[in-house]
């Protein structure tokens, strides 16, 4: 029985990891598709290559999501796993179906803490406000005013080019920023599902509690789901972030693709960070956005946006602690 739970934790980590793809697919690929840099298709391709790549990168954000909760040995620490996937996936899939660009990372921490507060088990608050909280609250405000200064950097630098042809230069170089955005979604997506997996392998007991690296079948499955789903394509949330914030060029998507990437880099390898790369690409888009004119940013489609990106870690945390209230009397 332990090992069927084990099995269909590690199933539904991969179905989180699916929907993740499909979900913030749109992250690295909308502004690119927006601008006619790329068609849908071959920006899907290339997102999906480059999400597989980045996935096999680096552990530490794994290793943090892991060290979220500490969930009981045996068959209710697995309970109390599943359910906060599930709990995530349900969050998920309502953002997706109303076109919320929201974020996949923090339903997946909101989830384990609802339902680890279900069970009454050890949350890692520390953990969560130094390595989720704060990153959750700064990394939009770098993503805005670093975009803002890209972006005004460029028109400077470029104030007395000719405008087709800078266009035409920026739309070639989208090609790099949309694929450094893809590796970085990888890198920092593709991990938080090895991290719940790798949870799931240590509860049961598959696994030593101070093993460092993870297996690699464990990287490479989630390497794939995340593809897999990116490839299937999120067109809902697509069309959010690449015309209804704001109607961009290739210039103006160009300085948002790059400084998310960026950022996502640099959250992955110096803090070890588990951000949300819908919120940094989203703020990018709007600090890139602004500097045409305040007015150009579609400020009602972002408070929406920001509302949903309040809700999820309550909503996801809620879902989670219902599923657990609903399985732990069967599986627990």
């Amino acid at each position: 029985m332990d090992l069927a739970i084990v099995i269909t934790v590690v199933v539904v980590a991969l179905a989180f990891d699916y929907t993740n793809g499909f979900h913030d697919a749109a992250n690295a690929i909308a502004t690119s598709v927006s601008t006619r840099a790329l068609t849908p298709r071959v920006a899907l391709v290339l997102a999906a290559i480059m999400n597989f790549v980045g996935a096999f990168l680096g552990q530490k954000v794994a290793h943090t999501v892991s060290d979220v909760i500490v969930p009981p040995s045996g068959r209710e620490g697995l309970v109390v796993v599943l359910a906060g996937l599930l709990g995530a996936i349900i969050w998920n899939l309502t953002t997706w179906y109303f076109g919320l660009p929201s974020s996949s990372s923090h339903a997946l921490i909101g989830g384990l803490v609802g339902a680890a507060i279900a069970a009454g088990t050890t949350v890692h608050w520390s953990t969560i406000v130094d390595k989720v909280v704060i990153p959750m609250v700064i990394s939009p405000l770098v993503g805005f005013a670093l975009a803002f200064a890209v972006m005004l950097a460029i028109m400077w630098l470029f104030r007395n080019r000719n405008a087709g042809r800078v266009t035409r230069g920026f739309r070639l170089a989208q090609t790099v920023s949309a694929s450094a955005m893809a590796l970085g979604h990888g890198l920092q997506d593709a991990q938080k599902t090895m991290g719940v997996i790798f949870l799931a392998l240590i509860t049961s007991g598959h696994l030593d509690p101070d093993t460092k690296d993870l297996p690699l079948w464990v990287i490479a499955a989630a390497a794939g789901a995340i593809s897999l789903g990116t490839y299937s394509g999120g067109w809902r949330i697509m069309r959010t972030l690449g015309r209804k914030i704001i109607h961009l060029d290739p210039p103006h998507a160009f300085a948002a693709e790059s400084v998310g990437a960026t950022v996502l880099y640099a959250t992955a390898f110096i803090w070890q960070a588990p951000v949300s790369t819908t919120h940094i690409i989203t703020s990018a888009i709007m600090g890139s956005g602004a500097t045409r004119r305040v007015s150009a940013v579609r400020w009602g489609m972002a408070r929406s946006i920001v509302g949903a990106w309040i809700l999820t870690f309550p909503a996801a945390g809620l879902a989670a602690a219902l599923c657990f209230g609903l399985l732990h009397p069967f599986l627990g």
